[in-house]
């Protein structure tokens, strides 16, 4: 069968020229996208780093967040509150930068793929933060006054995680002793107490 130079070439243009326009939409809608705050690869996923979106006292879509007192005045023994998130290579590497605990592995591949945890790991003081986000959500102005913690199992990038934190004593004078763990689905990955002052938020 013989072939058409003039149609190859016409066709060859007009795949280019389509290719280029639709390109040039997708560009365009992504760029709406990203203007109303909307990720248009991936709706839940956040339009910016973490850091750049964190205001006082507020919490980003990706966090979960239950708790079973609204009031300082209401906290007593059995309130709880979980507070749940992913733990992000973003998330490692900006702990690195804060904490300079740059141990290798925590931020290279190579290296981790050859100790006994066959990859990365998060920081078991990063993962432990989780607690102080959870401490966070108790109705009014928490002070910690002492943590304890058991690491039980590494925590992997990409892992969600929540931290779960449960009022067991209240030991008088605003301060109460808790149960504070962190888990992965059903497994706990770090155990301990922590004894915390509620005071009353600034008018």
């Amino acid at each position: 069968m013989s072939s058409n130079p003039h149609r190859s070439a016409l066709l060859d243009t007009w795949t280019e020229t389509s290719s280029h326009v639709f390109n040039s939409v997708l560009e365009a809608n992504r760029a709406a996208f990203a203007a109303f705050g909307v990720n248009s690869d991936d709706e839940e996923a956040p339009t910016s780093p973490p850091r750049e979106r964190i205001e006082p006292d507020e919490d980003l879509p990706e966090w979960s967040i239950e708790r079973t007192a609204d009031e300082r005045t209401e906290l007593g023994v059995g309130d709880r509150i979980e507070f749940t998130k992913t733990i992000s290579a973003e998330d490692v590497r900006n702990f690195a930068a804060a904490s300079g605990d740059t141990n290798p592995l925590h931020l290279d591949d190579e290296y981790a793929s050859e100790t006994r945890f066959r990859g990365r790991i998060a920081h078991g003081t990063l993962v432990g933060g989780l607690i102080s986000a959870a401490l966070a959500r108790v109705p009014g102005l928490v002070v910690y006054l002492s943590q304890d913690l058991e690491f039980h199992n590494p925590v992997r990038i990409g892992d969600r995680l929540t931290a779960e934190i449960e009022i067991v004593e209240d030991l008088g004078n605003d301060q109460f002793r808790l149960t504070t763990q962190v888990k992965q689905g059903d497994e706990v990955v770090i155990d301990g107490e922590a004894v915390i002052l509620v005071d009353e938020q600034p008018a």
